[in-house]
């Protein structure tokens, strides 16, 4: 598969951890007055949100077109998951300062 074929899936890869699953995360904690939660805690709400939008992960149809791309979207969604939980996603883990000083 050509990069270009995957461009808009990295895009998304990239966005889709801080954007919704930290913003909600962010949400959510703030909602339920927690001021301080701990890394893994921020971490494992973070990837609960990010979870929630799985369905659009199997949206492309079970075929040979799609065998490619689908293959990339299951690597790289485990290859995000990884990064979360072991707190490698810069984005996420800068959302938790933040939140965490500015609550």
């Amino acid at each position: 598969m050509r990069n270009d074929e995957r461009f808009e899936i990295q895009r998304a890869f990239d966005l889709l951890p801080h954007v919704v699953g930290a913003s909600w995360c962010a949400v959510w904690f703030r909602m339920n007055g927690i001021k301080k939660p701990t890394r893994e805690e921020f971490r494992e709400k973070t990837l609960e949100y990010l979870r929630l939008v799985e369905p659009v992960f199997d949206s492309y149809p079970n075929n040979e077109e799609f065998a490619e791309i689908i293959k990339y979207i299951k690597f790289r969604k485990n290859q995000e998951y990884i990064k979360i939980k072991s707190g490698e996603n810069n984005e996420i883990e800068t959302r938790y300062d933040r939140y965490v000083d500015y609550g």
